[in-house]
């Protein structure tokens, strides 16, 4: 891990599919002069993957140094670790087996990189979860069920944030009807303490107020239409409460968002994946991203998947890559202030009371 104050950190990209927008948003965000003044870039691939998708975008300035050893990583300039060396045929916009297999094997490069602290900061490119699952190489149904097996954390959140406008999930990658069984008391706690250390860590909220949705319709209508709310997630609020969390609900979600009650409250917890990305998306054009709180290290994602049905075309928006990227840095930077706040209690004394310099005597 870079432990140098101040030196720009390193930042981790794995590729995603070699046949999704991945490529193509890499180049883009990282050809902003920007990226290579507040940090390292090493992207997780191969020369030959970037030289292909380099071809069809003239517009944008994307050099790299080709990278084998992390002491050697050109501190001015894009790295490109080379995950492979064979030849591999690239179908831009078509889900294959050989797609996943070499997405997976860029992510498995980055996350071990994150681990030994070769990269301070980890960015996941959109992977396909229909071609990177297997029972054998990648049991998972996505990024963030994958790194909390890999960095071995009790629990983890998928943690959408734009700006100030943050929503976590509770379940990530169900059916529907499976939603309900998978939501219980400890499990909302769990979420509940997550975010609220994640929100004094990581975004450098002194005093989190966090909001909770409901599972049913109009909040459960005093157990008529559902009796999770009385159940289980009023419960888990009070337990959260006895822990000195700033939470309220659950509140129905379609009034929520309608009223933009969201706006009251630094994150949102939703039961279920469409009930809290719907809105979010709807919200947050563009300037979404995906953090997993609950980790050591740092890791940001695009809030978007592969779009095979414009990869290729050299249309792909970098926007939510670029913001995943800078959003990355910004974190890793307020874990830094935290962790020195932590270790310095004076120096909090003297930010709270608006002073500079520590206080003598």
């Amino acid at each position: 891990m870079n432990t140098v104050p101040n030196k720009k950190p390193v930042v981790g990209i794995s590729c995603g599919d070699i046949n999704g927008i991945g490529p193509e948003i890499i180049i883009k965000a990282l050809s902003d002069s920007r990226m290579t003044e507040l940090c390292t870039p090493v992207v997780f691939g191969s020369n030959r993957l970037f030289n292909f998708y380099k071809k069809g975008l003239s517009d944008y300035s994307f050099n790299y140094t080709a990278l084998k050893d992390f002491n050697r990583i050109n501190q001015k300039q894009v790295n490109i670790f080379n995950c492979w060396e064979e030849e591999i045929v690239i179908h831009p916009g078509e889900t294959s087996a050989e797609g996943g297999k070499y997405a997976i094997r860029s992510l498995k490069a980055a996350t071990e990189a994150a681990k030994n602290g070769d990269v301070d900061i980890l960015v996941t490119a959109p992977i396909n979860k229909k071609n990177v699952y297997s029972e054998d190489e990648f049991p998972f149904t996505g990024h963030t069920p994958y790194l909390k097996d890999f960095f071995r954390v009790e629990d983890v959140v998928m943690l959408m944030a734009a700006g100030d406008f943050r929503v976590g999930l509770v379940t990530e990658h169900l059916p529907v009807h499976e939603v309900a069984g998978h939501i219980d008391r400890k499990g909302i706690l769990s979420k509940l303490l997550l975010i609220n250390s994640s929100l004094k860590k990581d975004f450098n909220v002194q005093r989190p107020k966090i909001a909770v949705l409901a599972l049913n319709p109009h909040a459960g209508d005093d157990g008529l239409t559902g009796k999770e709310e009385e159940e289980i997630i009023r419960p888990a609020i009070k337990d959260a409460r006895q822990h000195n969390i700033i939470v309220e609900g659950p509140f129905a979600a379609d009034g929520f968002f309608a009223r933009y009650y969201h706006t009251k409250f630094d994150a949102v917890l939703a039961m279920y994946h469409d009930q809290g990305l719907i809105p979010f998306k709807s919200l947050a054009v563009q300037e979404g991203i995906n953090y997993t709180a609950g980790l050591d290290i740092v890791r940001t994602s695009p809030d978007h998947g592969t779009a095979m049905d414009i990869a290729g075309k050299g249309v792909a928006d970098a926007g939510s890559l670029t913001a995943a990227i800078f959003e990355g840095i910004d974190i890793y930077r307020r874990r830094e202030f935290y962790e020195d706040i932590r270790k310095n209690p004076l120096k909090k004394r003297n930010i709270d009371l608006g002073v500079d310099e520590k206080i003598d005597g």
